[in-house]
This record gives C-alpha cells, structure tokens and sequence, in this order.
C-alpha cells in the first residue's frame, strides 16, 4: 500500500494514544503505523482502529522506512532520538519543550503559521498546550485589526501534567470526601521541593519558578506567543504576559484572554464575526441564554471554543474572551497531526 509510514514514540501515554486516534482518523494514506515507548512498555498492547498494535521499544533504529514520527515521551527522549529520526529521514513533530526555543527549528500552529513549515531542517515543535489555544484564536484577531498586547490568565486541567497527576487528582477527591489525609506527591511539579493537593484548590504555580517570579509555563506561554505570531521569541512588536493557574480539571485548559487590538473602531460583533470564519474556532457566546465555552465540553473536541467575548468598559482597544479546548487534542496530539497533514498539503513531505 502506498501511503505513509508513521512512527509514534510515547503511545502508551496519555497524548500517544490520542496521537494514534488522529492517525487512524487522518485524511493522509497511512501505509503502517509503529508504536514506540520506552522499554518497560515494550510488548504492552495500544488501541489503534479497531484493533491493537504491539508497542516495541524506541531504539536509533527504530525509524528505518518511517516518513513521519510524532514524539510525545519526554524532553530528554526526543532529544535524544529525535537526530536518529531525522537521519534516518523522517519528519519530526515533536510535542515536548526539547526544541521549540531553537531559532531554527520551526514553532507551529496551523491556523496561525504554516509558513514557517518551510524552514524545517527535518523537525518542527508543537508549541505548548495553552499557547496553541491562546493564538488559534487570537490570530483572526490580529489579521483583521492589529494585536499589540496580551495579557492572559489561564485555568488549566491536570492532565497538562501527565496521566499521574490525574490520578493524584482523583485519589485526593476520594480521600478529601472521606475526610481522609491528602498525601500530593507531584502538583503543583514533580520538579520542585513542595507538593500540595489539588482537589478542591487552585495551584497558582504550573512548573518551577524562574529567577523573575514568573513560573516556567508562564515564560513559555510569553516567548511561544512572539515566536509563533512575530516569529522571534524575543520580539516587542506584540507584548504578552501571562499567569498560569493549575485547576482540580481532568481535561481541557480554560483561558481568560484580555488583549488590545490597533484598530479603535473594532467593536465586540466585529471581534464575534472574524472568529466566527476562523478555521478550528468555535464561538460560543450568548450571555442571555448563559451560552459559553465550558471545559467539560470542550473533551474530545479538535477545535477552540470561544465566548464572553466583550469590550473592556475602562479602556479603549482592550476587549475581554474566555477560551477552552481539549488540552491532550488541539493542546497536543490534533495539533501535532495537523502539522503533518498541513506538510502533506503543501507538498513538503511525500511518502517514500
């Protein structure tokens, strides 16, 4: 069968499975699919279609005869097989913070940057979860009225931190509703020194802290931001700030989106209208009838919901929106394919 080999390295874990349902669901020719994990998982069994595939252990010659590898197991495991890949002449869409600072590496949303596809030098980053979300929808925005800030406060689910700290989140709301002792061991990050519930608590810290005080996922959301939409990490043409808060959420990051746009006659309809045509946005927004985004039913969804959309009352050019996806989806694995399947369309990859 003509089509392309693809390579999943993480398919046991919470985004590698759902990397395997985007494959399966892809529009691409998929001529054989490999499921790689590390080697305690090796001979563990993954869903994929209707059946199962066997998952075997991610060596440097795992990528012989592969076209396009999704990584999704760590920093440390793309940086470390992520050169093997590409030299054995794969695509690289790795989902993990190893290369996105790189210059040179391309750092994609589909909606927002395709362009920069074709810069690849044999791997492209998906940007973090929160940020993909955040520009999907504020991209429209800026084409139709200039963009000169963000500032933005995000709810964010706990599987953003892996599938332990969901279970670290239900075992806590079981013990919490019978009156037990909560024992965290991984939130806010298994990274740093203290570890507290996050059942029925809000973590105003998602991974360490830097220097500036501002916490790690902060400073990712800032500089992906200006890499993704300016195309420099560092760029002041569109100033962001953010604060990242952790949310007793399984699935799907909520955001609070305050930004100024350039053009002083933009209203809130002509805001509603842009997102109402954007590729991957869906608007829910109708305050009478209570009608906005909610994370629970944003699960299993592909696109970014939109809502609250709003003028801010004190300031001029500012306007308000509240912004909810699927943080393993959109977040991860959807995007990931999506970078593929956008290469595909542009003519920058083909099968072997």
């Amino acid at each position: 069968m003509r089509g392309y080999h693809v390579a999943v390295v993480g398919a046991t874990g919470a985004v590698g499975t759902r990397m395997l349902k985007m494959v399966a669901e892809s529009k691409l020719p998929i001529a054989s699919v490999l499921a790689l994990a590390s080697k305690r998982s090796e001979g563990k069994k993954v869903p994929y279609r209707d059946g199962t595939l066997t998952v075997h252990e991610t060596t440097d010659d795992s990528f012989k005869g592969i076209d396009i590898a999704l990584f999704s197991a760590g920093g440390s495991v793309s940086k470390r097989f992520a050169p093997a890949a590409v030299k054995a002449g794969a695509i690289v869409v790795d989902n993990t913070s190893a290369f996105r600072m790189e210059p040179e590496i391309p750092l994609v949303v589909p909606e927002v940057n395709p362009e920069a596809l074709r810069q690849h030098s044999g791997i492209i980053a998906n940007p973090n979860c929160s940020t993909i979300q955040m520009v999907t929808a504020l991209e429209p925005i800026r084409k139709a009225f200039g963009l000169k800030q963000v500032v933005v406060s995000t709810y964010q689910a706990v599987s953003g931190a892996g599938q332990s700290a969901v279970n670290e989140l239900l075992d806590e709301t079981r013990a919490a509703l019978d009156d037990k002792p909560l024992d965290p061991q991984i939130l806010p990050t298994a990274g740093d020194k203290k570890h507290y519930p996050i059942a029925f608590n809000a973590l105003p810290q998602i991974d360490v802290f830097e220097p500036d005080g501002y916490s790690h996922e902060e400073w990712k959301m800032i500089h992906e931001t200006k890499k993704i939409m300016a195309g420099d990490m560092n760029s002041d043409t569109i100033k962001v700030t953010a604060t990242c808060v952790r949310i007793p959420v399984p699935i799907a990051h909520s955001e609070e989106v305050y930004f100024e746009v350039e053009d002083d006659k933009a209203t809130a309809d002509d805001i509603r209208e842009a997102l109402a045509h954007a590729p991957g946005v869906v608007v829910q927004d109708d305050p009478s009838k209570q009608v906005y985004p909610q994370a629970m039913n944003a699960v299993g969804s592909k696109d970014v919901f939109v809502g609250r959309i709003r003028p801010d009352a004190e300031n001029p050019r500012f306007f308000h929106m509240w912004n909810v996806s699927d943080n393993l989806l959109k977040g991860a694995a959807w995007n990931s394919m999506q970078i593929a399947e956008t290469m595909d369309a542009m003519g920058l990859i083909q099968p072997k």
